[in-house]
């Protein structure tokens, strides 16, 4: 046996709303034919009218007006003279203030009907980068135009105000099955058929196309509405977008989809509520939650913004509304993660097409890149702000952003190392990274807030899940002189596509200030995704003050967490009336239901016995029932499934309880078979070592090496556990153990008794003297009698082939001086660093 194969990632006047729906032809008809939503948005228009006339009105100038009255965006339909409102002219700025006026909620700027008219499909500008509009990007930047004119400029975060929801009772519902017999027969005809030249693995998501049905059926469900056919995103792609109709014309094209979906949805009988039950009312996350996502951040300076709310295309938007906006091209193998986020991964070769998908990465222009240059270097000062989720910890070199030119030139960059984060910032000179010290092992493979600032007084500092990590920078800090406007911003990658970082971005900001350390925390403690607040009413079962109102709630934090499931937490009883009366009123037995059925797993609030009294209630903050947290699985959607609270006993309603019957044992698993074989981990691979070279461990350089690869060495003896960075350790601190050997005059004469080292490597290597290197790394390397071990013979075939090709000199036979110690150093590393040091 060959050594080397030995290692084989949430009213206003009437008049407003008719306004605005009154945005297309006189009938009251939408618009169907848009301004070209492609091109870039430019300066803005020149104004000559008079000016501003009050504070609100130049507010509303600079904030809002010279955004939306872009050519590209608003302004070339609601100008003077075109549709009402006439919010974007460009004649007379007081006028478009008051137009614009009659559509945004001063009190709720994300309900305003401006915002809500994009919502619903009205003109986005942002394109989702396949030939469809990113809505929920134009929404998030029209907000936030709209904060931006009528917030209060001495406050820097948003306040999150809670509110009676839609109060509703549980109600049946569908939910998909298992089986795909009947959506082979009703929508995937229809996907496999139209949809199959791009969404199939390879080309674009989602895999709706795909030939494999279950790939497509699951990639479907997000994408159907079974209570409301009509409202599913199938339907909606072709009826008010337009995309990739057939040949029949757009509408036939939505309403076969719709007869599909309908048919579909017909054959699925829907769950009934077990009338025992003592329920809630009823919420689904997106529409009755309360947005809380963007509660409590610190945004004052964000110049780049990336939430990752589209969840399909190959666009990541840039939403914080700073011109022009540095849209990131999405390439390789990417996956969008549900609750907001993408997820990089390595090369790999598609099954159904062979071909090869490279390395993932999400890459802005070069010439919209240039924002940072020039919006970073007037402060002198920058932040960069990411949640990520590193899929392990033995990446190293690995770009998790990168504003650069290429692997080896950059402005900046945060990036993996292992357990580490490293942040590099060029001021004069091309910087050695500031890095997280390896001890205290700060980069998890979890959900984690990081955080990079620098600024020309205080330097580089990293912070890890808002606490300040205290690694000092060995750089001192200076003016930002060496960038280069060139450069473009990546993300998960860098330009050149080969220092992948595999893992899940779900939040990028960049700051044009270093963050302080409140800031941080601040934006920490709001957390990321798409956050709400869900208020399950339980009014009707609880008698307080005034048992006719409908104030009395169940409070939740939520949000979906990935692709398949919701995360619940911080449950608390709250009501939004100020004189509430609670009289030891007892809540036991607390359970989530989605969808008519209490779930099976994550109950961990069906333990909870408590009192809810006056003495435990605080006005603003209502009264904490429990500390814990759980996660719920997804069934359809975050806008499909609805939620609701079971109880056992609230108030003076009760029922029995359930019988706890366990399930049948699961059939008995063989396991597979242990292997014979381990891992030594890495004290024990450095003892190894030390032992059979006579090297101390605490030998300078040795231990030098050994603090550098520490990490990269196994940690469990489980050989199943073996990766290829492992190798590369037992590698390097080999070469460091031989080199040590080699170099000590005493320790080589014993080791090799009767080589002769002073000798040209042209001719000190002839038949005998070769064997007595090979036999002594034989006798004190390799183990001898064991079960299962590599013949002798193979070994000394590698190591002979190995010294042919390093004493391969020039044409004269000559080899340079020192040659012959290296060869020695090279074939004691190659069976030092092999499995019989890492095997056991």
């Amino acid at each position: 046996m060959k050594i080397q194969q030995l290692f084989k990632g949430l009213s206003l006047s009437l008049l407003a709303i008719l306004f605005l729906s009154a945005c297309g032809t006189d009938s009251g008809i939408e618009n169907t034919s848009n301004p070209n939503t492609e091109a870039q948005a430019g300066d803005p228009p020149e104004y000559e009218g008079d000016p501003a006339a009050t504070a609100d009105a130049l507010k509303f100038q600079e904030e809002f007006w010279e955004n939306v009255a872009k050519e590209n965006r608003c302004g070339s339909c609601h100008g003077a003279g075109g549709q009402s409102p006439t919010f974007a002219r460009f004649d007379d700025v007081n006028l478009a203030h008051s137009a614009a006026s009659l559509v945004i909620d001063r009190d709720n700027p994300a309900e305003s009907p401006i915002v809500t008219k994009v919502a619903n499909g009205h003109n986005c500008w942002a394109s989702n980068g396949q030939g469809g509009t990113d809505i929920g990007s134009c929404v998030t930047i029209l907000t936030g135009w709209i904060e931006n004119w009528i917030g209060d400029t001495s406050s820097n975060t948003n306040e999150i105000v809670l509110r009676s929801p839609q109060i509703k009772d549980p109600g049946s519902s569908k939910s998909f099955p298992e089986d795909t017999t009947t959506f082979s027969t009703t929508v995937y005809p229809l996907l496999t058929e139209y949809c199959s030249d791009c969404h199939v693995e390879g080309q674009q998501t989602p895999f709706i196309g795909s030939a494999n049905i279950n790939t497509a059926y699951d990639a479907a469900q997000s994408r159907i509405n079974l209570e409301t056919p009509r409202n599913s995103r199938f339907v909606q792609r072709l009826s008010r977008e337009f995309h990739n109709c057939w040949e029949v014309g757009c509408e036939a094209s939505s309403t076969e989809m719709l007869n599909a979906i309908s048919a579909l949805s017909d054959s699925i009988t829907a769950s009934t509520i077990d009338e025992s039950l003592i329920t809630s009312k009823a919420l689904v996350l997106v529409g009755d939650g309360i947005v809380a996502n963007s509660g409590g951040r610190y945004e004052e300076d964000v110049i780049a913004l990336y939430e990752f709310k589209a969840g399909e295309g190959s666009l990541a938007n840039d939403t914080s509304g700073v011109d022009p906006a540095i849209n990131l091209e999405l390439s390789g193998n990417y996956e969008w993660v549900g609750g907001w986020g993408v997820k990089f991964g390595a090369a790999y070769i598609d099954e159904e097409s062979n071909a090869r998908i490279p390395n993932g990465k999400a890459q802005g222009r070069t010439e919209d890149s240039k924002k940072l240059y020039d919006e970073i270097r007037g402060t002198g000062q920058f932040s960069i702000e990411a949640w990520v989720v590193p899929a392990n910890v033995t990446q190293e070199d690995a770009r998790i952003v990168s504003y650069s030119g290429s692997a080896s030139s950059r402005n900046f960059a945060l990036q993996q190392t292992l357990y580490n984060y490293d942040f590099y910032n060029t001021t004069n000179d091309f910087n050695p990274a500031l890095s997280t010290a390896d001890a205290d092992e700060r980069l998890q493979a979890s959900l984690q807030h990081v955080v990079a600032t620098y600024s020309v007084v205080e330097g580089r500092k990293l912070y890890v899940n808002g606490t300040y990590t205290e690694d000092e920078d060995s750089v001192d800090p200076g003016l930002l002189n060496g960038w280069n406007e060139s450069f473009a911003l990546v993300l998960g990658n860098e330009t050149d596509s080969n220092e992948l970082w595999e893992g899940t971005i779900r939040m990028l900001a960049i700051h044009s200030k270093a963050l302080t350390q409140e800031q941080i925390t601040q934006n920490y403690q709001s957390g990321v995704g798409e956050k709400f607040f869900m208020l399950f009413g339980i009014s009707h079962l609880i008698d307080t003050e005034d048992p006719n109102t409908a104030d009395d709630f169940i409070y939740f934090e939520a949000s979906q967490y990935d692709s398949y499931s919701y995360l619940f937490s911080d449950a608390r009883f709250v009501s939004l009336n100020d004189n509430v009366q609670l009289d030891d009123i007892p809540l036991k037995g607390m359970k989530i239901a989605i969808n008519g059925q209490e779930v099976n797993v994550g109950q961990v609030y069906q333990n909870l016995d408590i009192s809810l009294n006056n003495d435990a209630y605080i006005a603003g903050s209502g009264l904490k029932l429990s500390n814990l947290g759980t996660i719920v699985p997804l069934d359809k959607a975050a806008d499909e499934d609805e939620f609701f609270l079971s109880f056992m006993e609230i108030g003076n309603l009760s029922r029995d309880a359930d019988e706890d019957i366990p399930p049948p044992p699961a059939t008995p698993v063989d396991l597979p078979v242990a292997p014979q074989i381990g891992l030594r981990t890495f004290d024990e691979i450095n003892t190894s070592m030390s032992l059979m070279t006579g090297i101390a461990t605490t030998d300078t350089a040795v231990k030098n090496t050994y603090d550098t690869v520490k990490q990269q060495l196994p940690t469990i003896e489980n050989i199943e556990g073996f990766l290829s960075a492992h190798q590369m350790a037992v590698t390097q601190l080999a070469i460091q153990y031989c080199d040590a050997l080699v170099d000590d005059t005493t320790l080589r004469t014993e080791f090799f008794t009767g080589f002769g080292f002073s000798t040209n490597a042209n001719t000190a290597f002839d038949t005998d003297n070769r064997a007595i290197i090979t036999n002594a790394l034989l006798d004190k390397f390799v183990g001898a009698n064991l079960e299962s071990q590599p013949d002798n013979s193979d070994i000394s075939d590698e190591l002979n082939a190995l010294i042919d090709r390093l004493t391969s000199c020039s044409a004269d036979s000559s080899c340079p001086a020192g040659r012959t110690e290296t060869v020695v150093k090279a074939t004691c590393a190659a069976v030092l660093g092999s499995a019989t040091t890492l095997v056991q």
